[in-house]
């Protein structure tokens, strides 16, 4: 008999099983993609230099402000909305052709302006290649949002696999062949094209784009919403590069922005995978909030597990692992690597709130806590640069617990979720990778001197060991709650050594 505070486990079992096998096929894919593309990627950050990577990251400020308002939101709102005629989908498809087509153009006559501000000519050459991929969006974007409409992941996952190796072959080929920063930026253009294409056959559709857009107010509005605060997204999300390229030398950009890359892998790599397929789950559940709530209490502790041993990981090891995979030309980033990595768990947790927010109908929410990060980061990063490159990284972790907890006040509310019930779901993944990180320190002390490889080996060796171990001893049923979603059978947690469990607030 199942329990009334668990309304997750009381959803017909048609959604659990296209909520777990969405998240397989999604997550699934992208984690094979992943491993093909780092290896690639770290296979040519060792033989690229760090003022190619800072090249690369002045023209990503640009990409990533326009991509800000290339449609994606117009596609979430086809998602959350409940019914959706053939002219609001066929309307959809119009919209993410002008707005692309459109800002495709715009970054190809930005571009000297660009190049000057950076004091970087060759920017420019390389913004205009970019221009390039903003005609590929709309046929990924569209054809996306309808798979994921009908919680249809195992097709999509299929085609990003295939980008992921086309990509990946291209930067290697780039790479060793002496292309330079060019093999960044063909990379992406090999990548995009690829998706384009396997998406649009992997969908079926037979739509035509419609470009009356007449009638079309409530999903312009949604995804204007979505948009705004993606915009600020931005805004938090380059302003330490477009502030820091200004004052910071090529080679030091690519160390920190080499370093960033490191440390978030786990939060822009994976943590969108889960979150796409969530605000589809979420969006099937808005009219439910207990079960909402209980969804996103087991989906962060979910991803806590997995993210805590990780970044605490890399803030341990960071010297050792930042020599054996990157090489000795990058040693430099690695106490970038230890304050960055110490930051990302928070950045981990706050970003999970916006679909669920988003999902329950609440864009606007997103919106205005996304308006606060574009004010609150900046802010902090313009500070942290009057003690350089490393006061720009330490910037991370004052932003961002305060940014996490303003995030929370706005959003539990509204999914009725209380913060306590938050914090006993993470805690125990939290404890454990804090007792393995300070037993890999003490390890790491007493160690001799050996080959960093060999370094890097024990310390990694001893960290998973302590992490298992403590999660089986103290924390059991987290390890068999990820282990029954695994399997596909919704879970009865025991009762907690506190006597309580996660409940959501009514």
């Amino acid at each position: 008999m199942q329990s009334p505070s668990d309304p997750l486990d009381s959803e017909p079992e048609p959604l659990f099983a296209q909520a777990r096998r969405a998240v397989i096929w999604r997550s699934g894919a992208q984690i094979v993609g992943q491993i093909i593309t780092w290896a690639a990627t770290f296979l040519v950050i060792r033989i690229l230099n760090p003022n190619d990577y800072g090249l690369f990251a002045m023209t990503q400020v640009v990409l990533a402000m326009l991509n800000m308002l290339n449609g994606a939101g117009l596609a979430s709102g086809l998602i959350q909305k409940p019914d959706a005629d053939e002219r609001t989908v066929r309307q959809l498809y119009g919209m993410l052709i002008v707005l692309n087509f459109s800002l495709g153009a715009l970054q190809f006559a930005m571009a000297p302006v660009v190049a000057a501000y950076f004091r970087q000519p060759i920017v420019a050459d390389l913004l205009r290649v970019q221009s390039f991929l903003y005609f590929t969006t709309p046929f990924v974007a569209f054809p996306y949002a309808l798979l994921a409409r009908a919680i249809d992941f195992k097709h999509q996952a299929r085609v990003y696999l295939l980008s992921s190796v086309t990509g990946a072959l291209t930067a290697l080929a780039g790479a060793y062949t002496g292309l330079g920063v060019w093999t960044l930026i063909a990379a992406p253009a090999v990548l995009y094209v690829t998706r384009a294409i396997g998406m649009t056959v992997a969908s079926g559709h037979h739509y035509r784009p419609l470009f009356d857009f007449r009638g079309s107010g409530a999903l312009a509005k949604f995804g204007g919403l979505m948009a705004a605060g993606q915009l600020f997204w931005f805004l938090q999300s380059q302003a330490d590069v477009f502030i820091a390229g200004r004052v910071l030398d090529p080679a030091t950009l690519g160390l920190y922005t080499t370093g960033l890359f490191l440390t978030q892998i786990l939060v822009s790599k994976f943590v969108p995978a889960i979150n796409d397929v969530a605000f589809s789950i979420y969006a099937r559940m808005q009219d439910n909030r207990s079960a909402v709530a209980e969804g996103f209490a087991r989906s962060a502790r979910m991803v806590m597990l997995v993210a805590m041993p990780f970044y605490i990981g890399l803030a341990v090891t960071a010297q050792p692992l930042v020599a054996t995979v990157l090489g000795p030309k990058w040693v430099d980033a690695a106490p970038l690597v230890q304050l960055l990595a110490l930051a990302m768990p928070m950045m981990t947790l706050q970003v999970l709130f916006s679909p669920a927010c988003s999902a329950m109908g609440r864009p606007g929410i997103t919106v205005h806590i996304g308006a606060i990060g574009a004010v609150l980061l900046p802010a902090c990063f313009l500070v942290g640069l009057r003690w350089g490159v490393t006061g720009l990284a330490a910037s991370w972790f004052v932003a961002y617990p305060i940014y996490l907890a303003i995030t929370a006040v706005r959003v539990l509310p509204v999914i009725g979720l209380r913060a306590t019930a938050l914090a006993r779901a993470i805690a125990p993944t939290i404890g454990a990778a804090l007792a393995m990180g300070a037993l890999v320190m003490l390890l790491d002390d007493v160690l001799p001197q050996m080959a960093v490889q060999l370094r890097l080996l024990a310390l990694v060796g001893l960290g998973a060991a302590v992490y298992a171990g403590w999660l089986m001893l103290f924390t059991r049923d987290v390890v068999l709650e990820a282990i029954s979603m695994a399997r596909g059978k919704p879970y009865q947690p025991a009762v907690a050594p506190s006597g309580k469990r996660v409940t959501s607030a009514a």
